[in-house]
């Protein structure tokens, strides 16, 4: 019914900066959030950034700075901005969008690796 897809992953040396998009089957306008969430190995899932419907935003501690959650109505994207790349942020990527229930995506490595 809702379809999410992740793109931009990939290996990226620490200091670098990558861009991650996420592409909906449906106007996102219609969602009361959409976000980003990460998981590393072995760790729980986390919360890294959010976008209220109303243009709010909300980041981890961790990445506060350095990313930024943006959105395009008119293509039903939301991107995440990753700047000033750790290794700590080593992490599968995924999109959510919640409207009464929450959708996920595939997710997308990110690999922050000298």
């Amino acid at each position: 019914q809702v379809h999410l897809v992740e793109s931009g992953g990939g290996l990226v040396q620490p200091g670098g900066s990558l861009r991650l998009s996420c592409a909906a089957s449906g106007s996102i306008a219609s969602f009361s959030a959409m976000g980003w969430h990460r998981q590393a190995p072995g760790k729980q899932r986390e919360l890294v950034a959010l976008m209220s419907r109303g243009g709010s935003t909300t980041y981890a501690e961790s990445v506060k700075g350095r990313f930024t959650i943006s959105r395009d109505n008119a293509k039903n994207t939301v991107t995440l901005q990753m700047n000033s790349l750790k290794p700590d942020d080593t992490a599968v990527y995924y999109c959510h969008a919640f409207q009464f229930q929450g959708y996920w995506g595939q997710g997308t490595q990110v690999t922050v690796s000298s």
